[in-house]
């Protein structure tokens, strides 16, 4: 996949304005399919992780990112044509023709066909975001997305102070030190139940924070 020719300017941009010191723990980027997921306190988080990927590994991920925000304007513009996000509505909502928007159902489909044979996303399990204090706990879509590909590999990360950069109703981002810290890969135990995944995949990202 060839990426767009902002798409370079914009991640070390992203990287200068967040100031992020990148760590892979018992792990190293590599180019083959998974899904990187992360706690999510700042519209930056996916930017700051898309960015800091190598360029040959950023060039086939693909966010997941909130439609309500980044279906509008300018954010539009970057997020369908450089960063190839995946748009999705987070609330279910009905249209005057009755067609439904926000269906968990059509968001996992969406995922999937954005994901072909080859392409990665990065996704934010929480679903919204929070204070930056703790992590939520997990939506169940990371399960189903691993049910619909056994043997997906996940890469655990935690984004350290992005809330404090760009706080929640603000535009303008801050000077602020970032740390981001990759952890080692997993998957979808055989015969391992939606809660007990959910709760392993949180517990691998809450580990990242201390490291």
């Amino acid at each position: 996949m060839r990426a767009h020719p902002l798409a370079g300017m914009i991640a070390a941009a992203a990287r200068l304005v967040s100031g992020v010191q990148v760590r892979w723990v018992d792990s190293e980027p590599d180019s083959r399919q998974a899904v990187y997921f992360a706690n999510h306190s700042s519209h930056l988080d996916f930017v700051v992780l898309w960015s800091s990927l190598p360029a040959e590994v950023r060039a086939a991920t693909r966010p997941v990112a909130a439609q309500g925000y980044w279906n509008r304007g300018l954010r539009r513009i970057l997020a369908v044509n450089v960063f190839r996000a995946v748009l999705v509505a987070r609330h279910a909502a009905r249209s005057q023709e009755g067609e439904t928007f926000g269906d968990p159902r059509q968001a996992l489909e969406h995922m999937l066909e954005a994901m072909g044979d080859s392409e990665s996303l990065i996704l934010f399990p929480e679903g919204t975001r929070g204070t930056g204090e703790d992590v939520a706990g997990f939506k169940s879509g990371l399960y189903y997305l691993c049910q619909q590909r056994p043997g997906l590999r996940l890469i655990p990360a935690y984004l350290h102070n992005l809330n404090r950069i760009l706080p929640k109703g603000e535009f303008l981002p801050v000077p602020f030190l970032s740390k981001l810290t990759f952890g080692p890969a997993m998957a979808l135990a055989a015969g391992e139940d939606k809660r007990a995944f959910l709760a392993r995949a949180r517990e691998a990202v809450c580990r990242l924070r201390t490291i």
